[in-house]
C-alpha cells in the first residue's frame, strides 16, 4: 500500500527508520539515524538513490537516534538539511543539554542546517503533498508528515504500532511545557482524527492496524498518566537499553557510575524514586533482563 516512489529503511533501534522518496532525478530524505551508524546510513542511501541527487533532509525531532546522521549526509550528498521549528536555535548553538545529549549519555555530529518547516506548512515529497503535524509529547517540537489522499501517516516517534517515544517533557518538569503527558494525549487525539490507513514509524516496520495501534498507544499512556512512577522506570530502562545497544556491554558493577554520570538519571530517580544508584542499578538491571532486552554474561551485561 506503499507508493512505489517510497521507500523504508527499516534500521535497528538504535537508529531511526529512514525514509526516502524518489522524485526523477532527484530524491529526499526524513531522519537519518544515530551517529555511530551514519556510515552505514551513506551507504544504504547510495543504494537506494541508485544515482539520484538527494537534495533534502528533513527531520521529524531532534533526538540522536534521528538527527546522529546528519552531517555525514549532508557531508556525502550536499543537500539541504530542514530542522522543525523551535528547535533550531538549539541546534544552531548545538546545546547538548537542550537537545538531550548529554543528560542521556548520547552523542550526535554537530551539523548546520538550512531551513526550518513548521506545523501546517506543506511539502512536496515523492510527488505527494505532505503536510506538517506539530505531535509533542516525546519531544515538545516534533513534527509528523500526514498525505491525505493516500491516508498515509509519517509519524516519527509520536505513534508508533506498539506505544510511543518516552514523554521526556513530563519527567524533566520544564513548568513552560504544559505537561508532556497532556500534550501526548493532545497528539494522540489529533492523529487519530485523520484519514490514515498506513502509518510509517520512526522505529519499526510500517503497519496497517492503526486502529489496533492508538488503543494501544492510549493505554499506555493512561497507564502513565495513572502511575507517574511507572512513567520515570521506563524512560530509565529506555537509557539503559540505548546505552548497551551503542556500547555493546557493559559490567553490570559499573553500572551505578553509569548512571551517577547522566544528569536526566539523576534527576528523575530524584524526584520520583528516591534510591540509591546502586539500587536503582541493580532493579534497572533485573528488569531488563527479564524482559529479554538484556543478557548477564559472568556479571557482563550485554545488548539482546
Amino acid at each position: 500500500m506503499l507508493p512505489d516512489n517510497l521507500l523504508v529503511l527499516e534500521r535497528g533501534w538504535l537508529s531511526s527508520n529512514n525514509i526516502v522518496f524518489l522524485e526523477g532525478e532527484q530524491a529526499a530524505l526524513i531522519d537519518s539515524g544515530y551517529v555511530t551508524h551514519a556510515s552505514q546510513t551513506v551507504a544504504l542511501l547510495e543504494h537506494a538513490l541508485a544515482g539520484r541527487r538527494l537534495t533534502r533532509l528533513l527531520n521529524t525531532h531532534s533526538h540522536s537516534d534521528h538527527i546522529g546522521g546528519n552531517a555525514a549526509v549532508a557531508a556525502a550528498f550536499g543537500c539541504q538539511v530542514i530542522v522543525p521549528q523551535g528547535i533550531d536555535a538549539t541546534i544552531a548553538e548545538w546545546d547538548q543539554e537542550a537537545l538531550l545529549l548529554s543528560p542521556l549519555g548520547q552523542s550526535a555530529a554537530r551539523f548546520r542546517h538550512d531551513a526550518t518547516i513548521a506545523a501546517g506548512d506543506e511539502s512536496e515529497l515523492g510527488g505527494l503533498n505532505w503536510r506538517a503535524i506539530a505531535v509533542p509529547g516525546h519531544d515538545m517540537d516534533a513534527l509528523a508528515f500526514h498525505n491525505p489522499e493516500r491516508r498515509l501517516l509519517i509519524s516519527g516517534d509520536a505513534l508508533w504500532r506498539n506505544g510511543f517515544g518516552v514523554i521526556f517533557s513530563e519527567l524533566l518538569g520544564h513548568p513552560d511545557d504544559g505537561g508532556g503527558l497532556k500534550a501526548a494525549r493532545e497528539t494522540l487525539d489529533a492523529l487519530a482524527r485523520l484519514p490514515v490507513e498506513v502509518v510509517i514509524p520512526g522505529h519499526g516496520a510500517p503497519f496497517f492496524d492503526v486502529e489496533e495501534a492508538f488503543e494501544r498507544a492510549y493505554r499506555r499512556l493512561s497507564a502513565f498518566e495513572q502511575d507517574i512512577e511507572l512513567l520515570a522506570r521506563h524512560a530509565l530502562k529506555v537509557i539503559v537499553a540505548f546505552a548497551l545497544l551503542e556500547r555493546r556491554q557493559l559490567p553490570r558493577a559499573d553500572l551505578p557510575d553509569f548512571l551517577a554520570r547522566l544528569s536526566f538519571c539523576q534527576s528523575v530517580n530524584a524526584r520520583y524514586l528516591q534510591l540509591s544508584n546502586e539500587v536503582l542499578a541493580q532493579q534497572l538491571a533485573r528488569d531488563l533482563i527479564r524482559a529479554g532486552t538484556l543478557h548477564d554474561v559472568q556479571g557482563v551485561l550485554v545488548a539482546a
